[in-house]
C-alpha cells in the first residue's frame, strides 16, 4: 500500500431518497447504525450521517459480481447498488431486517470465500449485504486464492 499524506480518512456514501422516513428507520433503527449530528436547514431538507463501521470500496467486475450472485443464491441485476455490511450475526441481521419489513434477497448461506452471506432489498433500491467474517484474514492469507490483484494470475 502507498503511503499517501491525503489519503481519505473516511467513505461516505451518499443515498438520495424520497422516502427519508423509511430509509432513516432501515438503516437507523432496524440495522443499528447510530446518528451522527449533521447539518441541514428546514423542511424538506434533512440528512441523517450514520456509522458503519470501517468503510472498504470493494471493486469488482461483472464477472465476480455474477458469481457472488450465484454464491449468494441472488438473482444478477447489473448496476445494481449493493451495500455489504459485516455483522457478528448474519442470521439475526437477516431476522432483524425481516422484522423491519425488508425483503429477503437470499438467505444465509456458507461461501467459499469463508463467511455467511445473506442479502435483503433495503430501501430506494439499494440491496443489503449481510456478512459474518468465519476467519481471519491471516487464516485467509495461508489459503489458495487470496491474494491482492497485482498477485493474481491472469
Amino acid at each position: 500500500m502507498t503511503d499517501n499524506a491525503n489519503a481519505p480518512t473516511q467513505l461516505r456514501l451518499i443515498i438520495e431518497t424520497d422516502d427519508f422516513d423509511t430509509a432513516l428507520r432501515f438503516y437507523r433503527d432496524v440495522l443499528g447504525m447510530p446518528e451522527q449530528l449533521a447539518f441541514a436547514t428546514e423542511g424538506d431538507d434533512r440528512v441523517a450521517i450514520l456509522h458503519a463501521g470501517i468503510a472498504t470500496i470493494e471493486l469488482a467486475t461483472s464477472a465476480h459480481a455474477r458469481n457472488i450472485d450465484a454464491v449468494e443464491g441472488a438473482p444478477h441485476s447489473p448496476g445494481t447498488l449493493r451495500l455489504a455490511l459485516e455483522v457478528a450475526d448474519t442470521e439475526q441481521a437477516v431476522a432483524d431486517a425481516r422484522d423491519g419489513g425488508a425483503e429477503v434477497i437470499a438467505e444465509p448461506v456458507h461461501t467459499p470465500f469463508q463467511s455467511l452471506n445473506a442479502r435483503v432489498q433495503g430501501p430506494a433500491g439499494w440491496q443489503v449485504t449481510f456478512f459474518q467474517e468465519l476467519e481471519t484474514l491471516q487464516q485467509r492469507s495461508e489459503r489458495e486464492g487470496f491474494v491482492t490483484d497485482d498477485e493474481r494470475p491472469r
